[in-house]
């Protein structure tokens, strides 16, 4: 099995001819709502295990990678009035490499005659409209698909042996078959695909990077499952 890792949320950067859009979000631009803080940092100590890894650096303030075309949060609040045209462009010039580039990499794994399991690297902010999120890490998947659900389960048990206090939930804080890359990318791919988004509290974080105790217990559990 080939390991394919991605990140969508990997950074805040904002385009020089989009910046009139956010002359007034700088504030905004540091939160989880521009990026996943930590993300990036988890996703570099994890490629030295992948075959192939994509991080996305753009903030997804101004398009969202991890949402289908067509959907309500594709665009921000700083992004949805612009006019279709420009709205398009975005799209052809962020979205689209983006998403076509990693999709045609997993493509030729696939048609190469490999299994590929594509892990899609996230953080989650310890608290979202009041309510506090009680998991250390959460492992997102298709509960309808066996070899998703055989993996988690594997790799959840690999976590807990590197420590057991950890929590670790399935399809939390969100659903594995909500919009988003990899539910994408199982339509795309029947067969031989696996995808599944990992999600790490952002309590383990500061200031980007995350907390090297958990990042290596990640690291090990996932090395410990020979792919």
């Amino acid at each position: 099995m080939k390991l394919v890792l991605t990140c969508e949320h990997a950074g805040n950067e904002i385009p020089q001819e989009y910046e009139n859009l956010f002359s007034e979000a700088a504030e905004v631009l540091e939160t989880h709502r521009a990026y996943d803080p930590g993300a990036l940092d988890l996703f570099r100590k994890l490629s030295l295990l992948a075959v192939f890894g994509q991080e996305y650096m753009m903030s997804r303030l101004l398009v969202e990678p991890n949402r289908s075309l067509g959907h309500a949060q594709l665009f921000s609040e700083f992004t949805a009035q612009l006019p279709g045209a420009q709205k398009e462009q975005i799209l052809d010039d962020f979205y689209l490499p983006y998403r076509n580039y990693v999709e045609s990499r997993i493509g030729d794994l696939i048609s190469a005659g490999n299994e590929v399991l594509h892990i899609s690297v996230h953080t989650f902010t310890p608290e979202l409209h009041g309510e506090q999120r009680n998991a250390d890490i959460g492992l997102l998947f298709d509960p309808a698909r066996s070899a998703e659900a055989d993996f988690c389960t594997k790799f959840k048990n690999s976590i807990l042996q590197q420590d057991r206090d950890l929590r670790v939930r399935f399809n939390y804080p969100y659903l594995g078959v909500d919009d988003g890359f990899t539910t994408y990318l199982r339509k795309q791919f029947s067969q031989h695909y696996l995808g599944i988004e990992l999600e790490v509290n952002q309590a383990f974080v500061q200031k980007g990077t995350m907390k090297k105790r958990l990042k290596n217990d990640i690291f090990e559990a996932l090395f410990k499952l020979k792919l």
